[in-house]
């Protein structure tokens, strides 16, 4: 593995994202060219030492290592479909937000042009990065990543997961949709308790180690779905675990009862079919086979 201790590299888009991912690369000692849509973002990077391109084509050009940090999958192909002639035999990585089968088509994209591709999904905000905490997850091209991991690291703790340039991506997602889930489980809370004269911070303080001692039911409810019985001894069950209770004290406190009502029919589908008496994993059956 090399140790990319001087690499060239071009970011393509500035905005919260791309300019702490420039910006690090900068401090790490890479010779970094960067371009933005938006005349003026670069100002800053500049006077630290990056070179500052007019033209995506100019930023392409200037080294065979590329990072694209843009908007969207739209912008992606926007920015860099005039330069594939250009881009061929560059490395390019790519850690816009895109969904799987948008990182998939990217990459047979790259292919055809005969660029080597790898994907990237961030699990930071921009403040995180380069520290603790920080990590993003890659696929793709399995010798992009080892080839420049030493540069990626440098960002957060990088993991691979394989030849499929949608898996990064899907791995992002499906962490965010727990990471929101729980978010709008602590605002529900929030919203229950505030009629009673509770903060925001007040309850914070109770849900913060609540929720993180309850994600070690993770492994158990993981175990279960793998094994594919849901009625293993020792799990509560369905109809102990219905939330009728919840809801009415949700609308008793005047407010929305979206979040948990959501839950709630998950579980009143597995129920209606018969499965009451197996455990609160089953709901993934639900949600596997939506109506």
């Amino acid at each position: 593995m090399t140790t990319n201790t001087s690499t060239p590299v071009s970011v393509l888009g500035l905005g919260a994202m791309g300019s702490v991912l420039a910006d690090t690369l900068l401090r790490a000692g890479h010779p970094t060219t960067v371009w933005n849509r938006t005349a003026g973002k670069a100002d800053d990077l500049v006077a630290r030492g990056a070179a500052s391109a007019a033209t995506a084509g100019e930023a392409v050009r200037s080294g065979r290592l590329v990072i694209a940090c843009l908007l969207d999958h739209a912008s992606v192909h926007e920015v860099l479909d005039p330069l594939a002639a250009e881009l061929a035999g560059h490395t390019l990585i790519n850690v816009t937000t895109t969904t799987p089968e948008q990182s998939r088509e990217l990459a047979a994209w790259a292919a055809e042009a005969g660029i080597d591709y790898l994907d990237g999904g961030i699990m930071a905000v921009p403040e995180m990065i380069g520290k603790p905490g920080a990590s993003v997850l890659y696929s793709g091209s399995a010798a992009v990543f080892q080839r420049h991991q030493p540069l990626l690291e440098l960002w957060g703790d990088s993991t691979y997961f394989g030849e499929d340039a949608g898996l990064a991506s899907l791995y992002d997602f499906a962490l965010l949709a727990g990471m929101y889930v729980m978010f709008a489980g602590f605002l529900h809370g929030a919203a229950m308790v505030a009629p009673a004269g509770v903060s925001a911070g007040r309850f914070a303080t109770m849900a913060a180690p609540w929720l993180t001692a309850m994600t070690g039911a993770f492994a158990g409810f993981a175990e279960v779905v793998d094994g594919g019985d849901y009625a293993v001894e020792g799990q509560q069950s369905l109809e102990f675990s219905s939330l009728d209770d919840l809801v009415r004290a949700t609308e008793e406190q005047g407010v929305g009862t979206e979040v948990i009502s959501m839950v709630q029919k998950l579980i009143r589908r597995q129920i209606d079919a018969g499965h009451g008496k197996e455990g609160f994993a089953r709901i993934i059956e639900s949600i596997r086979q939506p109506v």
